[in-house]
Parts: C-alpha cells; structure tokens; sequence
C-alpha cells in the first residue's frame, strides 16, 4: 500500500465534518487570492495617481489596499478556526478505531506485536496525520495553486519576467519530487525505531524489578542508547534532505528576483515596461516565496504522514478472526456449563501445533484439573474456552452451542478466567475487582437517571434526595459483593489492612502488593460475576500452601455453583478435582481421577509426585510453594 492510498483512505475520517473541511480549504484559497490581489492595487497605484500626480484618488486605492489585507488577516483567521474540529475529530476518531481494533484482535496477535509499536502507531501516528489534515493539506494544496495563479498573475502583468521566474521554480519542482521519495522511506524508518525505543522503555519500566534483581540495568541502558543512536542517525539524515531542499528552494526565488530586477530596470530605463508593472511583479514573485519556501517541509510533512498512515492501516487492516458471528444465537438459559471440544486443533500462526486432536467433554457442574508438562498445550486450551482465541480446525461448544455462534459479550458472561500472570489496572481495588461486572450492573443501575430537557438547569441544585440515597444504597450492595468476593479467595484481610480499604489505588501492575496478593485480587475479580464456567489458568501459583489450601477450601462453593476448569500441578488441588485431564504433546494422554491416573499413569506420576520430605507437587509446584507452616501471605512472593 502507497502512502498516498492509505491517507485517501484516512479522509473517510473527515466526513462529519466535510462542510467545515470545506470552509477551511475555501478561506485559505481566499486568503491566498486577496495576497495576490494586493500587487494588482500596487501596480494602479504606481502607474496611476502617483505616476500623474493626482493625490485626490489615492486614498481610494489605499482604502482598497487596507481592504484586502484586513480580508487576508480574517480569512487566516477563519481557516485555523474551521480547521480545529475536522482534524481533532479524525484524531479522536482514529485512535477509538485503533484502540478498538486492537481489543477485538485474538491473542494470537498480540504475541506478535510489540506494545511499543501498537503504543507508536496509536499515539504519535495518529499524532502526525491530525497535524498534516489540520494544516500541511491545505497549505499543500493552497501554496502549488498560489505558484500556478501567481505565475499566471506574472504572464499577465510581463511574460517575460513570468519566464524567468519559471526557470528559477522548475528545477525546485524536480528536487522535491526526488526529496519526496527519498525522504519518505526514511520518515517510516524512524517511526519504526522509534516504535522499538518505546517498547524497550516500556519493558524496562515494567519489568524493573527483573533488571534490578539480576543487575542488567546498564545492558538495558546500553541497547536504549543503541536505538535511540540509530533513531538520531535517522533523524539526522531526514535533515540533510531536509536541509538540501531548503537550499535550493531559497537560492533559485533569490535569483529570480534578482534576474527580475535586472531586466525589469533594464525596460524601465528603455520604456518598454513600467514602474508599476516591475513594482507589481516583483510584489508578486516575493509574495511567491512563501509557498515555493514552505514546499519542502510541507512536502516532507506529507512523506512523514503518507509513513503514519501506512503504518496506522497495517494495523487496522490486521484481521480480527474471533468476532461476533453474523447472527448470534441466544444461549440457552440457565447456563449448566457442559463444555465439549470435538477434533480441536490450534497452531500459532507461524509456529507449531499446540493441540492435536482434542476430544474432551466437561460435565456440569464438575471441575476438572489439565496437568501437563510445559508447552503440552494447557493455557492454549483454556484460552480456547472463553474464546480468546479460536481452535484451527474442531470446535469448542458450551452446553451443546457452538463458542462461535454466541455473541462474544454473551460468552464471556458466562465463562470468566483468571490467569497465572494477574493483570492489575492503576485504580482502585474496587474498580480491579469489579473489571468483570457490567459497568450498568455497578455504578447504581447505570448511574444518576439524566435529568428531563427542560429540567436540566437546575437538576444541579434540586437533587432528589431518595434518587441519592437509592445511588448509595446500590453502591454499599456493590462494595458489599466485592467484600464477598474478597473473603471468598482471603483476599479480605490484607484489602482491610490498606489504607483506604477498597478504595486504596494499587497503583500500575499492582506493584505494591505481593505476587499472592495480586492474583487473590484477580481471581476475586474472576468468582465476583458468578460465571457459569470458572476457568483457572494456574491462577494460584504464587500462593503458599497454607493459603492455597485455605482458598480451595473456601471456593468449594464457587466450583458447587458452576464448572471449575484449572491448570494445576499440586496434588492438593488435584485431588479436589472431579476428572483430571492430562495433556501430553498437545493430545488428551490420560484422564481420571488424581489416585487413578497416579497408579496408571507413570508420566503423569513424574510430573506431579510429591517430593520427599515436602507438600509440593511436582518440579512445577514446588517452584512456587513454600513450607506448610509459612504464614499465609509471606511465601506469595516478594514485594
């Protein structure tokens, strides 16, 4: 795709506001023509009152001149004032579109894209075309018809000097073509590397405390320099084209003023040309040098957008392929929460399969643990289920419905996931743990009704004192669920211990809790909706012993209510399962209960086996456990 198809396709952006886009373009051309009117005036002044003495008329055409400047001076006015809201729309528009988009993409993609080039191409990408619709466009536009009228305005007044001026203005039109194509391939280099610049900033601030721990702050520093070496490398050669074509642009206009004069004298002294005519045109070469200048920055503007464009279209254009069907089905009510997966076959795209032929049926009301060795298949499976990403070939269904033909907001009401890797939010705990609840079904039904049309002016003084106390009465009823949720994974205890209670912001990542405190926040954020379909990616890891007995214990409710799906290796959990699943290279090797698959299944047994002289169940769970009389919370993980 060409910069220039995807900026057309940008315009479609502009639209709602095409009218005022319009008036914008129509008062730059309009101030661009009264610019070129005033020589005109000059030129009847010289050659007219002052050159015939007669001072009566002169006010008149001074009056006539201050017109056209005061007319220039508005309509410059007008342009920036019409302007604002067409090109600050297409940016709010664009990046809702983005933002989106990405949101809707699977997870697949998101293994393949670095955060710093979707942050790059979100920001400042759309940052770039905003500023190129808002002025380099129309200033594009206007300038090469303020040369093209200009250099009619010359072949009216002295072909000749019209001529000279187009010899000193063509070579500039060749080098700015040459400058475009150059300079355009560099723009989208830049903006590359620096994509890449804010995605090691940002995995140096996220992952800070890896750095620290393992003393690679200076290689983090030295492969920043190296990138921002090469983005001022970059840059640098941008200015060199840059400063070349400002070179040429400035000297060829100087000369033909100058050749201008020479000549113009020349018919002056000899009577072939007048006063008026040569002030005139030398008025209007001058009034030239203003769009011939700016040319080569609003031609490497339009290069720099053209690469922002491409680059913002090679995201939007990556596919969604897990969507809303076309005409979704309506899921069977209640949800019993019965999962089926036929044939299921998922490869990354570009890399191997992760599950082979999975054929598997989840009862009811059962909850069933997946064990397998690293890379056997478990977390692509459960992510399978809520439909995060879609199998390559079989299918996935709850309660005997296709995952594909239930609408996605349908779905994930009723199939909630918590994940080994918590995803805290900067916020407060509230707002963490009610992430996974309706925003209707929080903020009070919706929030305070909006007052009628013709109460709205004084709505802020006559509140309805029982439509408040039915707002405060909702949100005691929501923080009490959130206080349920929280004693339902312990997490009640360390949230009363903070400083404002649930109303304590934790800050991004939730960096200033513990590995056990932030995934007891996210799986009460995962039972607090009540899903039909529980799914646990080994959402307990960073939890010792004590306290992950202590939570299974306390969710035997949670799993009595619905299907519980988990990822899990330590032989306490496994034993609370009604069915074990063990996967082995992508295939369904053994299933049964945890005493079943330990007397048949000797690789299962390997996996899981309970250390001598400890309470953790294999390689894999004794990573993450500690002794059984730690105190709960001192073994989640450190601070």
């Amino acid at each position: 795709m060409t910069g220039l198809t995807s900026l057309r396709r940008c315009a479609a952006y502009l639209r709602p506001n095409r009218w005022l886009m319009a008036g914008a373009c129509g008062a730059a051309f309009g101030s661009m023509l009264a610019g070129l009117l005033m020589p005109l005036v000059l030129q009847r002044v010289v050659d007219g009152p002052v050159a015939r003495g007669d001072f009566d008329a002169l006010p008149w055409y001074i009056g006539g001149f201050a017109l056209l400047g005061v007319v220039e001076a508005v309509l410059l006015a007008a342009r920036r004032l019409l302007v604002v809201r067409p090109a600050t729309g297409l940016e709010t528009a664009m990046r809702a579109d983005v933002s989106a988009h990405v949101q809707r993409l699977p997870l697949s993609f998101h293994g393949r894209w670095q955060s710093g080039q979707l942050l790059s191409r979100t920001v400042s990408d759309v940052t770039e075309i905003g500023r190129f619709t808002a002025f380099s466009a129309v200033y594009l536009m206007v300038n090469v018809a303020a040369l093209v009228v200009g250099l009619g305005v010359l072949a009216w007044l002295a072909p000749a000097l019209s001529l000279i001026v187009l010899l000193a203005y063509a070579p500039m039109v060749l080098a700015t073509t040459v400058f475009e194509q150059r300079f355009r391939v560099v723009a989208r280099s830049a903006q590359e590397v620096s994509g890449d610049l804010s995605t090691t900033v940002e995995e140096s601030v996220l992952g800070v405390r890896v750095l620290k721990v393992f003393g690679r702050g200076p290689e983090t520093v030295i492969r920043f320099t190296e990138q921002a070496g090469r983005l001022r490398g970059l840059e640098l050669r941008k200015l060199s084209y840059t400063a070349a074509l400002w070179w040429l642009i400035t000297a060829l206009p100087d000369l033909a003023i100058v050749a201008m004069i020479g000549y113009g004298g020349h018919g002056v002294a000899t009577g072939s040309l007048t006063l008026g005519t040569l002030m005139a045109a030398v008025t209007v070469a001058t009034y030239l040098r203003w769009p011939a200048d700016t040319l080569g920055w609003l031609t490497a503007d339009a290069s720099t957008a053209a690469a922002a464009a491409d680059r913002y279209w090679q995201l939007r254009d990556e596919p969604v392929t897990v969507e809303d069907p076309e005409h979704p089905r309506p899921l069977a009510r209640p949800v019993r929460g019965e999962i089926r997966l036929e044939d299921v076959h998922y490869a990354h795209p570009g890399g191997a399969a992760s599950l082979r032929g999975v054929d598997l049926t989840i009862r009811a009301g059962t909850t069933v643990a997946v064990v397998g060795a690293t890379g056997s298949g478990k977390s692509t499976l459960l992510s399978l289920l809520s439909r995060l990403d879609d199998p390559t070939s079989g299918r996935v269904t709850l309660d005997g419905t296709d995952l594909r033909e239930l609408a996605l907001a349908e779905l994930r009401s009723a199939v909630c996931c918590a994940f080994d890797d918590p995803a805290l939010f900067s916020g407060t705990v509230r707002d963490n743990v009610l992430l996974g609840v309706a925003r209707e079904d929080h903020d009070g039904q919706g929030g305070r009704d909006e007052p009628d049309r013709h109460d709205r002016r004084d709505a802020r003084d006559e509140r309805d004192e029982r439509g408040e106390q039915n707002e405060r009465d909702a949100r005691d009823e929501r923080d009490e669920l959130v206080w349920e949720a929280l004693r339902t994974v312990r997490a009640d205890g360390f949230v009363s211990a903070l400083p404002e209670g649930l109303s304590t912001v934790i800050g991004e990542e939730g960096l200033g809790l513990s590995g056990g405190q932030r995934q007891r926040l996210a799986l009460a954020r995962a039972v607090l909706p009540r899903p039909a379909v529980l799914v646990l990616d080994d959402a307990l890891s960073a939890l010792d012993v004590r306290t992950e007995r202590e939570v299974q214990e306390a969710m035997a409710d949670v799993r009595g209510r619905g299907t519980t799906v988990m990822a899990a290796h330590r032989p306490a959990a496994l034993r609370q399962a009604d069915q074990v699943v063990f996967l082995s290279g992508g295939r369904v090797a053994a299933t049964g209960t945890h005493d079943e698959l330990m007397a048949r299944e000797p690789e299962y047994r390997l996996l899981v086996r309970t250390p001598p002289g400890g309470a953790v169940g294999g390689a894999v769970g004794s990573a993450v456990g500690s002794a059984p009389g730690d105190p709960a919370g001192k073994g989640e993980g450190r601070r």
